[in-house]
Parts: structure tokens; C-alpha cells; sequence
């Protein structure tokens, strides 16, 4: 079981996805079970991985390779890193707190839970996967899905539009359900195409023989062709995790999303985009990524500060999480912009304390929205007197959020702003520590104004707290936060040792890590 221990990950999504479409619709709770078996074998086999990678060899483990056409050098080849431990916990966690937090879930769940499992099987592959071809076909398969499920199980909402964009907004329905799975899919295919041709670019250009990542990043290019294909690496995958200006689609696709949808969207979708970023772009493309990081810095940062202004305009609570996600993402790509150690242990830190993170105030945003009917925050107050464990977990994540020294928030900010510093990046650390300032004002403001303010005189005395499977994902995310935040080392020994390895391939150097392994 060890030897296809990652194909088991894999795939175990996937063919409980198969398994609940050969179920007949009638049968909701064999669905239900079924796919929370999926995500839960996903999830065993995730957490088996990570506390059984060694730290000390480190490099590439578990090595699985299945050839598919080897004249082209195209294989179905898995194998995990320092970074993909992590991250396949963060998967297995919010599709198993996802499933939970769907159980209720009234209409064409069938066809639901099967997307909802083709669409993490996908991202599973990403995180595992060592061929580019492969690489970028997982990628597809974890996006695609995202249409119909926000198109079909979405919920449309009322934008305010006032002034001369009234017209426009109400020509193009925004707020719309339809809308926003369009919008969605249309910018991410667009930013899927210029993956392709940078991938041919890179295979063609180079004369290379295989789609292997370990051949292409021993692969001498050449550096005007890393000049223009790096742009189209970091903006095609740049625009899945929400680089200014290519992040418009995300607050829409939150707003519109049913629960699990948005869990996993900012959750887990998000850093797909910056992980193909570093993963591809920047250890691929060394010479590249040394012309362009200026530019992604300063986006970085731009997208830190103006996700955090826009998160604390909002008056939709959907929204705000929304714009968040955009800040916090821009942390991210700060982080891998800095091309140090610190900086990049912080950015996939980040990855992983955001998704947890986004994971529980979604599932929280949900249970809000299906008591209250809802979104607005002016229109609540003093939930707190009859949700209190829905408002002591929001709040967790709301001090998560703006960086509270004991939660995981803090450990990944705190090394990405180190990083920027040792780096002279100045201009970029003062950015990123003002949108945590701010981010400090907006949290702090919806919190108290949803749960312990005095709120409208509307009567929301017939609410109820978070029952039965809800608790399930409320506990699981938000302990998450607290053992992240408290322990950091219980994935930062495996992320460091996943930076060292492609940090010295991004600058052609060896590179030591920061915390020098296990002790």
C-alpha cells in the first residue's frame, strides 16, 4: 500500500465519484457516505504521507511512474516533496470538512458530490504530480468542475449599483449566479491557454525529451525564452490565485459558490495558482523569474493593500472573505517573490494556514447565511447569544486572520515579512504589514458587529448553533488553526526542506535551510 500510496490519494476521490453516480438518486445517504469515505481514505492517506516523508533525505519520495506515450515522454509520474505533504493535508481536511458541511444539501446531490470529488481529485494530482503535461491536465480537471457548481447549486444575489455603472452591471446580470460561473471559467480558461503555450514553448524551444519536471529543470534554457514564457506561467496560473488585476472573478465565484464550493475554492484552488507559480515558473525558469520577481513583488504587495481596502468596503460577508482571500493570497506571491528561504516557507505556510483559514469562515458564512437569510452585514448583530460556537470559531478565525501571535496566520506572515526584510524589500514588508493592519480593522469590525453588537431590531431570536456534521467541520478547521499556530514546526521542517531543494534550482545555487532540518 506504501509503494501506491500517492495513486491511492489520487484516485480514491475519483472512484468514490464514480461509485455515487452508479448510485440511484433516491438514495441520498449511501451518496453521502460514500463520498465522505472518498475524502476520508484521501484525507488517512494524506496525513500517512506526511508523517512518513523523511525530513532528512528529503527530495523527491515515493516515486510512482506509469508510462502513457513514451515516445513523447509523457507518463503519469507521481512523487512527494517537502511542499506536497502539506498541501495534501490541506486538501484532505477541507474536502473531508466540505463533505460535512454539504450534508444538508437538498437538491441534485448526486450529480453534486460527484463534481465536488472529481474537482479534489484534480487537486490532489497537482500537489503529486511530476509531469507537466499531467501537471497542467489535473489542473484542468480541479477548475473545471467549478462552473457547474456554481452554476447549477450557486445562489444569485442583489449588487448595489448606483451611478453610471448601473446600466453595465444590470446588462451583464452581475451578482448572477450564471454570471459568476461564466466570468469564472472564461478568465481561467484564458489564463489556462497561456500555460499551454508556455509549456510547448519550454518542451519545443529546448529540444527536451520528456514532460518530466526533474528533466526540464535540469534543462539549460535559454534566457530570452525564459523572459517571455515566464510572464505567461505567472499570469496564467497567477490568475487562479488572484494576482491584481486578473482576481476579479474570485469575489464574484466566492459570493455565488454553495459552502463546500467556497471552502475548497479560496481553500484549496487558490493555491494551485501560486503553487504552479513557484513550482513551475520560478524553479524552471531561474533566469526569468530573476527579470520579473521586481514585478511580482510589487503586485504582491499592491494586491496585500488592495484586497484589504476592498475587503473593509463590504457589506456583504461573502464579499469580505472574498477580498480577503485576494489579500492574503498576495502574501503568498510575496513571499515567493522574495526568492529566500524565509520567504518561501512562508508563502506555502501561508497556502496551507489560508486554506484552513478560508475553509472555516466559508463553513461559518454558510451556517450564518442558512439561519439568517442573510449576507448583509448591517442587517445582523447579537448572533452570538444564540449561536455562541459559530461566533467563538468566527472569531478564531478573525484573529487568525489579522495575525494573532498562537495562530497559524501569524507564524506565515511573520516569515514572509522576514524574508522580504533580509532581502532589503522594503517597500514590499511595509506593504504587506499595513494590509494586516487593516485587515486587523475589518475583521475586528464584522465579528463584533455580527455576533456581539446589539444589531437591527429585526428578531433573530429563532436561530440556532451549528448541529450535528457542521460541528464536525467547525472543529477540524478551527483545531487545525490553533495546532498550526502553536506547533508551526509539525509541517515547517517538511516545507523547508522542500524550499532548500527548489530554491537552489530557482537560483542555480545550493541553498541551506533556515532551520537546518530535524534537529
Amino acid at each position: 500500500m506504501n509503494e501506491h500510496l500517492l495513486s491511492i490519494i489520487v484516485m480514491a476521490p475519483a472512484l468514490a465519484a464514480l461509485v455515487v453516480i452508479l448510485l440511484p438518486a433516491t438514495a441520498r445517504l449511501a451518496i453521502r457516505v460514500v463520498s465522505l469515505t472518498g475524502a476520508a481514505i484521501s484525507l488517512a492517506g494524506s496525513v500517512m504521507a506526511l508523517v512518513t516523508y523523511d525530513r532528512v533525505a528529503s527530495g523527491h519520495q515515493r516515486v510512482e511512474t506509469y508510462p502513457i506515450l513514451p515516445k513523447l515522454g509523457i507518463s503519469l509520474s507521481f512523487a512527494q516533496d517537502g511542499w506536497g505533504g502539506p498541501l495534501l493535508v490541506l486538501t484532505g481536511v477541507i474536502i473531508f470538512a466540505g463533505v460535512l458541511a454539504s450534508w444538508t444539501l437538498k437538491t441534485r446531490d448526486k450529480e453534486y458530490f460527484s463534481l465536488l470529488l472529481i474537482l479534489v481529485a484534480g487537486v490532489f494530482g497537482v500537489f503529486v504530480s511530476q509531469d507537466l503535461l499531467l501537471f497542467f491536465l489535473f489542473y484542468e480537471v480541479a477548475v473545471l468542475p467549478m462552473y457547474l457548481l456554481i452554476g447549477i447549486w450557486g445562489s444569485s444575489h442583489e449588487v448595489p449599483a448606483d451611478g453610471p455603472f448601473k446600466a453595465a452591471w444590470t446588462l451583464f446580470k452581475v451578482g448572477d449566479k450564471g454570471y459568476a460561473a461564466m466570468k469564472l471559467t472564461l478568465m481561467l480558461l484564458v489564463g489556462s491557454a497561456a500555460i499551454m503555450i508556455a509549456i510547448f514553448a519550454l518542451y519545443v524551444k529546448s529540444g527536451a525529451t520528456s514532460f518530466d519536471l526533474e528533466h526540464l529543470a535540469q534543462t539549460k534554457y535559454d534566457r530570452s525564452l525564459q523572459i517571455w514564457v515566464f510572464p505567461l506561467v505567472w499570469l496564467g496560473f497567477g490568475t487562479l490565485s488572484g494576482v491584481f488585476p486578473f482576481h476579479t472573478w474570485s469575489p464574484d465565484g466566492h459570493a455565488s459558490a454553495p459552502t463546500a464550493v467556497s471552502m475548497l475554492h479560496a481553500g484549496v484552488l487558490m493555491k494551485l495558482g501560486a503553487f504552479g507559480v513557484m513550482r513551475i515558473g520560478m524553479v524552471l525558469m531561474p533566469e526569468g523569474t530573476q527579470f520579473w520577481v521586481p514585478v511580482v513583488g510589487a503586485v504582491a504587495a499592491l494586491n496585500v493593500l488592495y484586497g484589504a481596502m476592498c475587503a473593509m468596503s463590504q457589506s456583504d460577508l461573502k464579499y469580505i472573505v472574498a477580498y480577503s482571500s485576494v489579500s492574503h493570497m498576495g502574501i503568498v506571491m510575496l513571499g515567493a517573490a522574495t526568492l529566500t528561504p524565509e520567504g518561501w516557507n512562508g508563502a506555502v505556510f501561508q497556502m496551507v494556514a489560508h486554506g484552513v483559514m478560508t475553509g472555516l469562515f466559508f463553513a461559518l458564512v454558510g451556517i450564518v447565511y442558512d439561519r439568517s437569510h442573510t449576507r448583509s452585514v448591517p442587517q445582523m448583530g447579537g448572533f452570538a447569544t444564540v449561536m455562541p460556537g459559530v461566533a467563538a470559531f468566527f472569531t478564531l478565525a478573525c484573529l487568525s486572520s489579522l495575525g494573532l501571535p498562537g495562530t497559524a496566520g501569524f507564524v506565515s506572515e511573520f516569515v514572509v515579512f522576514l524574508g522580504a526584510f533580509s532581502k532589503g524589500h522594503y517597500v514590499w514588508a511595509t506593504a504587506g504589514i499595513l494590509g494586516a493592519f487593516v485587515t486587523a480593522i475589518y475583521v475586528l469590525r464584522a465579528t463584533r458587529a455580527i455576533f456581539w453588537g446589539e444589531g437591527p431590531n429585526r428578531d433573530f431570536h429563532e436561530l440556532t448553533d451549528a448541529r450535528t456534521t457542521e460541528w464536525g467541520a467547525l472543529v477540524i478547521l478551527g483545531t487545525g488553526l490553533v495546532i498550526l499556530g502553536m506547533w508551526p514546526r509539525v509541517i515547517f521542517d517538511h516545507i523547508d526542506a522542500g524550499s532548500a531543494l527548489y530554491l537552489a534550482k530557482a537560483l542555480a545555487s545550493n541553498t541551506v535551510a533556515i532551520f537546518g532540518g530535524v534537529q
